[in-house]
């Protein structure tokens, strides 16, 4: 691991001890961070599956009964009948925070020209089968729209998880050990220094003992 170049003083090696501690601290946050997005991100898997599955059940249900009004009634009357629409919908868009992630939340606002009936065909010349899969396929427009809401959520959960996963281990295996590194490597250096001021500091204080020594003996020799 490479460590950070900087100079060997104490000032450096406090400056980095506090950038470990920081990226220590960011480190745990943004662990609890990706555990509870998985969590989160679980819960919408599950109810994303569960409502497939419904939607799945009903869609072949509304297939099977287009297929028995395509069977019994002629082409050109089911082109007819379906060609126009009293049904408008509008669908609102709106955000709620979901661990700092802004997911979608879809409304649909169904609105029916001249009251409930949705029909915009005359009942005299249609099969029951194609008022029955229309029914049932305005019954499930809801699910469809909450389904793509989950599906969404759950990508937006996803991709933020990969990006915190990506941030944890850039600071546990890169910035958190280059610290250690450098902290390592600036604690030895300063020992080195200190153990090159010692020696020099014997070695001044040897030869002023012996300079001492040696005036004695002269001021010694001079008295006799």
């Amino acid at each position: 691991m490479a460590e950070l170049r900087v100079n060997p003083t104490r000032m450096e090696l406090k400056k980095i001890q506090a950038r470990y501690n920081t990226a220590r601290r960011g480190h745990k946050l943004l662990k609890d961070k990706r555990d509870e997005l998985m969590k989160k991100f679980l819960e919408v898997v599950r109810a994303d599956k569960e409502l497939r599955e419904r939607l799945e059940t009903s869609l072949a249900a509304v297939h099977g009964s287009f297929s028995i009004a395509s069977a019994v009634s002629s082409p050109l009357m089911l082109k007819e009948a379906l060609m126009l629409s009293k049904k408008e919908s509008e669908l609102d868009v709106d955000f709620r925070n979901v661990m700092s992630v802004s997911v979608p939340v879809f409304r649909l606002d169904v609105r029916t020209e001249g009251g409930t009936d949705s029909y915009n065909y005359g009942m005299a010349f249609t099969s029951g089968e194609l008022d029955a899969s229309l029914r049932e396929l305005n019954e499930i427009l809801t699910d469809l729209v909450k389904l793509a809401e989950l599906e969404k959520t759950a990508q937006m959960l996803a991709e933020e998880i990969e990006r915190t996963r990506r941030r944890v281990n850039a600071l546990e295996y890169i910035m958190m050990p280059r610290y250690l590194e450098t902290m390592k490597s600036i604690k030895m250096k300063l020992e080195e220094n200190e153990r090159g001021n010692t020696t020099r500091l014997m070695k001044v204080k040897d030869m002023m003992l012996q300079a001492q020594l040696q005036a004695q003996l002269q001021a010694q020799n001079a008295g006799e």
